[in-house]
């Protein structure tokens, strides 16, 4: 009997994962990535939670702790740099993940260590899904066809295909959250510990190490207009007038930024679905639930996805539509509990008055006392669950 076929659209985090536990359980893989080669750089990623067994199961924990950012701990700094507080970093999942690393290190590790036999098309794009009863067709921009028997969606929060495929089922909600990530040269007052600073507008700027010799910056604001439309340029020149009095290391970031060939801007955005499956198409990781660096857990939820959907279709070969309400009911609890965010929590992280920032201060002088210290340590222990990992059916 010949193998299931699967085409993964999308070769980041949840698309390699569910590539290699599909073909660890016999799947033909063809995995559709629209960029020309594969995507190294990003920005600081963690593996949390359930997420380090799935980790282990893949027998990768070693090789990607062996990529760790270098970054020893999380410091609040004042506007000359001062310290003004730690957050917890003393157990695997503190502010300071065991498993902290970037992106495209994590991304790589998986492509590296794939199990043979996987089909990668780089430099195109599914434009046409037609779903039926016995397999689906989908047709690429480039004109190729190909035919299988599950389409898994992992191209991330924009995704075209999900939107093609789910429609008005997608709902997207706007966090009103700018983001610039970007790299920047490391200079001597730079350390290994991860340094966030707040000041009045709504702005926080962030330092942090990598492993490469350089440093990663993000500049993140509340109540921004959505610059992702706008060439890099024309949009860089709006966040350098929004940071223009902002202080500490802001006028660095903003010249590094307009040197720098990998800066990214995001406006922050959850998408939620009532379903992530329908006929031979389910979705994965950001495509499906984008819980955005507010929520955290993102690269861990992804990693988990890919395992559990893989699970669950070994279990009910034959089945489709009960393995993938199976991996839904698994996964659901799981991501609803990380985009369900704090009430207030803009107010909270992106103060704009120097009253506000300074009832901030007072809660993170408190946040970091030894007396609320576990309670600090808790709000970034996500992608827990009591739930047990599916077991893998051998073939």
């Amino acid at each position: 009997m010949a193998s299931a076929r699967v085409i993964v659209s999308g070769a980041s985090i949840a698309g390699l994962s569910a590539a290699h536990w599909l073909r660890r359980t016999g799947w033909e893989v063809t995995v559709v990535e629209r960029a020309e080669s594969f995507r190294d750089g990003g920005q600081n990623v963690d593996v949390r939670g359930i997420a380090r067994q799935v980790l282990e199961r893949m027998g990768l924990f070693d090789a990607v702790k062996a990529q760790n950012t270098t970054e020893t701990g999380t410091v609040l700094i004042g506007a000359s740099g001062e310290v003004r507080g730690e957050l917890p970093s003393d157990d695997p999942d503190g502010a300071t993940a065991e498993l902290e690393v970037l992106r495209g290190d994590l991304a790589r590790t998986i492509l590296d260590h794939l199990p043979d036999g996987i089909e990668f098309v780089y430099g195109d794009t599914i434009d046409e899904v037609t779903d039926g009863p016995d397999e689906l067709a989908v047709t690429m921009a480039s004109g190729r066809s190909l035919r299988a028997d599950l389409l898994v969606i992992a191209e991330g929060v924009r995704s075209t295909t999900r939107d093609r495929v789910f429609g008005a089922t997608v709902d997207p909600h706007e966090l009103g959250i700018t983001m610039v990530f970007g790299t920047i040269p490391r200079t001597p007052s730079d350390d290994t510990r991860w340094r966030w600073y707040n000041t009045v507008g709504g702005r926080q700027i962030h330092l942090r190490p990598d492993n490469h010799g350089t440093t990663r910056a993000i500049l993140s604001y509340a109540r921004g207009d959505d610059l992702t439309r706008l060439d890099l340029p024309d949009a860089l020149a709006q966040v350098r007038s929004r940071y223009a009095d902002a202080g500490w290391e802001a006028p660095r970031i903003l010249d590094g930024f307009d040197a720098s060939d990998d800066v990214y801007i995001d406006h922050l955005t959850q998408i939620r679905m009532s379903t992530w499956h329908r006929g031979r198409v389910v979705v994965a990781g950001d495509a499906g639930w984008c819980v955005t660096p507010l929520g955290g857990g993102g690269a861990s939820l992804a990693l988990t996805s890919g395992y559990v959907l893989a699970a669950y279709l070994a279990q009910r070969p034959g089945d489709l539509p009960a393995a993938l309400s199976s991996y839904e009911k698994w996964m659901r609890p799981l991501v609803d509990d990380v985009q369900k965010l704090p009430p207030g929590i803009e107010h909270f992280a992106y103060p704009q008055t120097r009253l506000g920032l300074a009832l901030r201060g007072l809660l993170d002088k408190a946040l970091t006392s030894s007396l609320f210290g576990s309670l600090a340590a808790k709000l970034t222990h996500v992608a827990e669950t009591d739930q047990q990992l599916p077991e893998m059916a051998q073939v």
